[in-house]
């Protein structure tokens, strides 16, 4: 009775119980897999009549030796869920598949058996003919891969993310750079019937789209080359990690300041090392020079330059306290040069060196400012008491000669601005 079950093939006579193929124009022809891929052909049946699956596709098709236990019915599935929610929607290709497949289970299958596996190695050649290159880019890079190659995301805080409104896992901003450049393509639409004119002005207007963007990433690539985020915020993470710098001198900054239009076309790395290299430039111009002046000196080895450098620096030395002691002198001299005219004078003593200029800027005698200085003190100590009194100042003291005294006194706190 057991034997009654089973099936066979009708033209090889194998056993066909667990896979059969059926068809659907001819009474009881049901072939094995072997025959039916060959084309068996038995009585009134054609190779080219209808067939059904018979067992619903639960057998394997990768045999025995995959893992999971896929079935072809579940093969099937899962290449109609790549092609209805495509690459990556593992969540939604799993429930398509069924309950029993995870989607964990569902990206191993697929990438092991369709991407590393046989059929993606014969179906995905190694190198891709007639790929198209940018050949503004170096080293012949794929096209335009400022826009398909992403940057990695920045490396600051939420809150500071939230300051410059970034977005990390995107890579971009609320804000960007021209915001409204997306208008230029966002009402375009490719018709059948669209006249070559209409169709040169939206391939313009898609080029226009992508200069923007091509400036867009430039801007960004620059930000993030000369680390222009972390300065904004007032924080320089690069330049803590980085060994300390030569100190930068005055005229280098100068240079830098006129060069800044050239950041724009050079790295920060290539900018750098543009000033360094002057910077040696101007060292061995200047060890030339100092090596030039040794040998009009005569000397001829390094040797002996330490005993004319400590030399010279002890001449120098001696040039520099020769010239001090002189101007020291000169200077004492003309004070007494400039008090000469009234240092002889009876009262000449009793003056401070700031009278002593004023008398001789005035060509006012010693007696004579004494006793001027004396009359207005004491006026003003007067007329502080409340005790009328009326100046009788010397007749040779004119308004100007008055004034300038006044004014000197005020000045040094002996008579206030009020009474002046």
């Amino acid at each position: 009775m057991a034997e009654l079950g089973k099936k066979y093939c009708v033209y090889c006579l194998a056993e066909v119980s667990p896979l059969r193929f059926r068809c659907t124009e001819c009474q009881d022809i049901e072939l094995c897999p072997e025959c039916f891929s060959a084309g068996a052909e038995i009585g009134h049946h054609r190779r080219y009549h209808g067939y059904q699956l018979v067992d619903g596709g639960r057998f394997t098709l990768w045999g025995p030796e995959a893992e999971g236990g896929w079935t072809s019915r579940e093969e099937q599935l899962l290449l109609d869920a790549i092609e209805q929610f495509g690459f990556g929607n593992w969540e939604d290709m799993a429930a398509h598949v069924g309950a029993s497949r995870t989607p964990q289970e569902v990206m191993e299958h697929y990438v092991s058996m369709y991407i590393h596996g046989n059929l993606g190695r014969a179906c995905i050649p190694d190198t891709i003919p007639n790929r198209v290159t940018d050949h503004t880019c170096p080293g012949g890079g794929p096209l335009s891969p400022s826009l398909t190659t992403p940057l990695p995301p920045l490396d600051i805080s939420v809150a500071e993310q939230q300051q410059l409104g970034y977005m990390p896992l995107r890579d971009d901003y609320e804000i960007e750079y021209d915001q409204d450049a997306e208008t230029l393509i966002s009402g375009l639409s490719v018709n059948y019937d669209d006249e070559d004119v209409e169709i040169e002005l939206k391939r313009a207007h898609v080029d226009m789209y992508v200069r923007k963007l091509r400036e867009r990433q430039r801007r960004k690539n620059i930000a993030r080359d000369y680390n222009l985020v972390p300065a904004f915020l007032g924080k320089d993470k690069k330049d803590k990690e980085r060994p300390a710098k030569r100190k930068v001198t005055k005229e280098e900054k100068e240079l830098r300041l006129k060069l800044r239009p050239l950041y724009q076309f050079m790295s920060c790395k290539e900018f750098d090392d543009l000033f360094e290299g002057m910077h040696k430039e101007k060292m061995l111009r200047a060890k030339i020079r100092e090596l030039q002046r040794y040998r009009r000196n005569g000397i001829t080895k390094l040797e002996e330059s330490a005993e004319y450098e400590a030399a010279r620096h002890k001449r120098e030395k001696r040039k520099e306290n020769k010239g001090a002691a002189g101007a020291k002198r000169g200077k004492e001299d003309a004070k007494d040069g400039e008090f000469a005219a009234i240092e002889h004078l009876p009262g000449f003593e009793l003056l401070s060196d700031r009278e002593k200029v004023l008398c001789s800027s005035l060509n006012l005698s010693p007696a004579r400012y004494v006793t001027v200085k004396t009359i207005i003190i004491k006026d003003h100590l007067q007329k502080r008491q409340g005790i009328p009194s009326k100046s009788r100042l010397p007749s040779y003291l004119d308004k100007v000669l008055k004034k300038r005294i006044l004014n000197f006194l005020t000045e040094s706190g002996w008579i206030s601005r009020d009474a002046s």
